[in-house]
């Protein structure tokens, strides 16, 4: 084989099904002809990278997503002391290069005609004062947790841990019942109203980014299913938002898509196109839910921590959804220390700005660290103690205001804590913490998060993640069902458990399941 370096022409890397130059093969004229640019370097055969792609990989799939993975990088950021990440750490595209090609038609990035998701859109993109992110979280404020989607979650968990699931796998379980309630929340669908298409897309981008690395074989066979039936997925989404327009959804003020519509108003925050995008690049900001499930039965289990287990026991038996004088009840607490214990998200993925690349670049990202901030002694005091009190006095997005950034010697506060207003009809404002994190105010009543670095499995100021309160209820509700239940969790003891994808670079065994009374 040949290599030119210095030609003018552009290099390009070719999948499998190309003609292979044969080693030692001379080049068609002699060196001294050679422009002074050119240099041929002749490369044994014994040196070239055989068997790292297999022969049946397709072109494009070899050109599009493992040569752009195999040439990126991912680094490991500091860990913040202050609950906000620095704007020098942009949001904009910033997802693991290897997964365009599941978003996109083209293998690359086309936001404007094909849509963006707030949660790879850097803060100058974003409106006014965060404005995509506030519009979306419109849909996920707690008023409608408690009124909309509660039931839909609670439906879920008696499905999932109903009788005849006892003592399987716990996680084919949960995946037979999850796509139902992930499209059920987004716009109002549910079992045959889900063509097999959404489904086959559905299972295969979690198989893609649980087993993560392009070069395996199940991973390109579910990234070829997911650009198969990606099309499908579009126009199946494009109908169910036209039928919430023309409301012809039954009860869609149960939909996040009719929030963003009424608050979003297809306006350049928040187009129908980036609205059809959220819904399925959510895929991958819920993903965390599964990996929690099965984090969270492993610590109840009969083998788990039996602290965890004294807590959950003294928590469910003293009337843990009332407020006792803190912002979070007994059982908030409880599952936000979960979190913080588990931290199911390793991080929050940023582009570096390149100053320079000599040799060609690739994608290079950062990973500002959680579990590392959620373990930190600078931030709590044993912080490996497992101690849902720790919130009763941790700060908040409420009280965080320009007295807090004189306390830790900012001369001003970082963001604007201007007030958005809903335009759905509820008395509703969305707001920032100073550091950047939204929540919202509803009826006057403020409804915050904990916002100190030291509580990061959800990610840090405007970076937060958008879901967390639903996702905080997600867990409490299949609590409630274990204790009333009476479940017990235990491991199945199979001599092949089921290798199950259930989050970003996460494939668990699927070895437990649980028993009632």
């Amino acid at each position: 084989m040949t290599r030119k370096v210095g030609s003018e022409k552009p290099r390009t890397i070719s999948g499998a099904g190309a003609p292979a130059a044969k080693a030692g093969t001379a080049p068609d004229h002699d060196a001294h002809e050679q422009t002074p640019r050119s240099l041929v370097v002749k490369a044994p055969e014994e040196t070239l990278p055989i068997g790292l792609v297999p022969a049946n990989f397709e072109a494009d799939y070899v050109a599009g997503v493992v040569a752009p993975f195999l040439l990126s990088n991912e680094f490991i950021s500091e860990t913040p002391l202050l609950p906000m990440i620095d704007l020098a750490l942009t949001k904009e595209k910033a997802v693991p290069v290897q997964l365009w090609g599941m978003l996109y038609e083209g293998w690359t990035p086309n936001p404007h005609d094909e849509g963006v998701s707030v949660f790879f859109q850097g803060y100058e993109n974003r409106g006014q004062s965060n404005a995509r992110k506030r519009i979306y979280m419109t849909a996920t404020t707690p008023d409608l947790i408690e009124t909309r989607y509660r039931p839909k979650i609670q439906e879920f968990h008696r499905r999932f841990l109903s009788d005849v699931n006892v003592g399987k796998p716990l996680m084919a379980q949960y995946f037979d019942n999850y796509y139902d309630l992930y499209w059920n929340l987004h716009v109002g669908a549910t079992g045959d109203q889900i063509p097999a298409e959404v489904r086959q897309y559905s299972s295969a981008f979690n198989a893609v980014i649980g087993f993560w690395f392009p070069t395996e074989e199940v991973v390109r066979q579910a990234y070829m299913q997911t650009r198969a039936t990606r099309e499908s997925l579009r126009e199946w989404l494009d109908t169910r938002v036209q039928a919430i327009i023309d409301d012809r959804t039954p009860e869609a003020d149960s939909t996040f898509v009719h929030y963003w519509l009424k608050n979003g108003e297809l306006g350049d925050n928040f187009r129908r196109t980036d609205m059809i995008f959220e819904c399925f690049h959510n895929f991958l900001a819920f993903s965390q839910w599964g990996n929690m499930v099965y984090q969270v039965a492993s610590r109840l289990s009969t083998g788990g921590d039996p602290k965890i287990r004294e807590c959950f026991d003294k928590t469910m038996s003293q009337d843990p959804d009332t407020p006792d004088g803190c912002a979070f009840t007994p059982l908030d607490r409880f599952v936000m220390e979960l979190f913080r214990f588990i931290t199911p998200n390793g991080g929050s993925l940023s582009m570096l700005h390149r100053r320079h690349a000599l040799l060609g670049e690739g994608f290079n990202g950062t990973l500002t660290p959680h579990r590392q901030a959620c373990m930190d002694p600078r931030l709590w005091e044993d912080p490996t103690a497992f101690d849902p009190d720790r919130y009763r006095g941790a700060p908040t997005t409420a009280d965080n205001d320009a007295a807090a950034c004189e306390q830790v010697r900012l001369t001003r506060c970082p963001f604007d804590k201007e007030a958005m207003a809903v335009k759905d009809g509820r008395d509703v404002t969305m707001t920032n913490s100073v550091f950047g994190a939204v929540y919202s105010e509803v009826d006057g009543t403020p409804h915050p998060l904990v916002d100190t670095a030291g509580y990061a499995p959800f990610g840090f100021g405007y970076r937060r993640c958008a879901g967390e309160q639903l996702t905080i209820e997600f867990i409490k509700q299949m609590l409630h069902k274990v204790w009333q239940d009476k479940i017990t969790f235990a491991d199945l003891n199979l001599d092949a458990p089921v290798r199950t994808p259930v989050g970003p670079g996460t494939v668990l065994a699927d070895d437990i399941g649980f028993t009632k009374g």
